[in-house]
């Protein structure tokens, strides 16, 4: 909760002294935009740390005109970099019927280079993954119906848990799942290239517990 001041006095995208803190990832004050510079600076610290694999970043918003649930990416010239970014979305798909994986696109527009998805898109290196959940401020359209379904505090909370089932599987720690063929997207022939991430820290990561989804995989998880 990165705008705790704004949201306490009703804004739902300015900040206390006005500022829409998502536009302001590139340089942030400690003064204006304080908990953005101190989020920045952890994110940063952790990404440093050859101990620690960060892997995830999410920035959830509220949309005030789009239905559903969607995600925002980035554009890499890296392609399959770009495929594997898909996994995860298309995974929230199959578990939240709330989700929309039309409305969700990869980006790399002018107006949002400020955002903390871009930042750090082009900070982190290849092993990490940032997006932008937006949900409506309204209501949901379940696919293969036409009746908008208004949000409510459970059904936010739905999408919340149904985000965290979708670790579960892409990490395949989920037992309750079938696999099946994952159709990627390909990258638009008019899409600007993303610059590439820093170089990889130090530290070996492939040790890990687990194994991610991969595009080699091309594996879709549907729970039973």
């Amino acid at each position: 909760m990165l705008n705790p001041d704004g949201v306490y006095l009703g804004n739902y995208r300015c900040s206390l002294m006005g500022f829409d803190l998502n536009r302001h990832w590139l340089d942030p004050s400690p003064w204006v935009h304080p908990t953005l510079h101190g989020v920045k600076q952890l994110i940063v610290q952790m990404y440093n740390d050859p101990k620690t694999s960060l892997e995830f970043y999410i920035d959830i918003h509220a949309h005030s005109t789009m239905m559903n649930g969607f995600m925002y990416g980035n554009i890499f010239e890296d392609e399959e970099r770009f495929q594997r970014q898909a996994i995860f979305p298309k995974l929230l798909c199959q578990n939240a019927e709330d989700f929309s994986y039309s409305s969700t696109s990869f980006n790399r527009d002018a107006v949002k280079a400020g955002t903390g998805r871009r930042f750090l898109g082009g900070l982190l290196d290849h092993t990490s993954y940032c997006y932008t959940l937006e949900v409506s401020f309204y209501s949901y359209i379940i696919s293969g119906t036409t009746a908008a379904v208004p949000y409510t505090e459970e059904a936010y909370m739905k999408l919340g848990r149904n985000v965290a089932r979708t670790f579960l599987d892409y990490y395949r720690l989920n037992p309750m799942v079938e696999k099946v063929a994952i159709p990627m997207p390909r990258l638009r022939l008019d899409a600007e290239p993303e610059t590439s991430g820093e170089a990889r820290r130090a530290g070996d990561t492939t040790n890990l517990a687990y194994k991610r989804c991969s595009t080699e995989d091309l594996i879709n998880i549907t729970v039973q």
